[in-house]
């Protein structure tokens, strides 16, 4: 792997991470001024922590339910390093009614994880049911239209016109992703589960799209990131972006 292909990895990342933070940081600030004390957080299949870490660092309870004990274990020891308590339990989303006490937080992420659920819907109300009232649901998932676009700019214009007329969002039985969600289908969704108010914006609009040369220049991270956040916010540059970054509110 040369240096250009490292480097347009890891701005990606960052200006990835920095979009996402930058809007639960946000919505955790309107929350405290709500709620006195440490807020409740779950990250469902939160995996080894990346979220959760940091949002333990800001002083929240924070949970992890995750169903692989390895990176259960790496969550731990991440944690440890970090200096922060995060709470950690083997379980799937469909385990969060038995797990958790209803209503329990004010902030639940589920990133990453509707694509593989079995039912995303069924997934989706098992984690409004550990939302309390007012609190909020992120969701991050993969946007099946820049699938069809990463697709296309990479040759594989019979995948691309497969995903346009798949309803999963899947260009065909080698696709390692069960599934992908347009804006419109994540929006209803989320409403279909109990969730209302929501607010979407774009993760990765431009990132994945960039040329490798193009970070062989030391400005272009700071750059991208500045990019990322402004263009994350438009939504007609969402609806292109890798990923769908949707906060919905459970109804008070």
């Amino acid at each position: 792997m040369d240096s250009s292909t490292v480097g347009s990895r890891r701005a990606a990342s960052a200006a990835r991470t920095a979009v996402v933070w930058e809007a639960l940081t946000a919505e955790l600030a309107r929350a405290a001024e709500e709620f006195d004390g440490p807020l409740e957080i779950v990250d469902a299949g939160g995996g080894t922590g990346g979220a959760a870490v940091p949002l333990a660092g800001l002083g929240h309870h924070v949970t992890v339910v995750d169903p692989n004990p390895d990176s259960l274990a790496a969550l731990e020891r991440r944690a440890a390093e970090a200096g922060v308590r995060v709470r950690a339990v083997q379980g799937d989303t469909r385990d969060l009614r038995d797990l958790l006490p209803e209503s329990h937080a004010h902030l639940v992420l589920v990133h990453n994880v509707l694509e593989y659920v079995d039912d995303p819907l069924v997934a989706l109300r098992d984690v409004v049911s550990a939302t309390r009232p007012g609190g909020v649901v992120s969701v991050m998932a993969a946007n099946a239209v820049a699938a069809v676009l990463h697709r296309s700019l990479a040759g594989h214009l019979a995948d691309a016109l497969a995903l346009l007329e798949s309803p999963e969002g899947r260009w065909g039985p080698n696709d390692p992703m069960p599934r992908r969600f347009t804006v419109a289908r994540l929006t209803a969704l989320a409403r279909e589960a109990g969730l209302a108010r929501t607010e979407l914006r774009g993760v990765r609009v431009l990132g994945d799209l960039l040329p490798g040369r193009v970070f062989e220049d030391p400005q272009t991270p700071d750059v991208l990131v500045a990019l990322e956040k402004a263009a994350s916010a438009h939504t007609e540059l969402s609806g292109v972006a890798t990923q769908l970054h949707l906060l919905a509110r459970r109804p008070s």
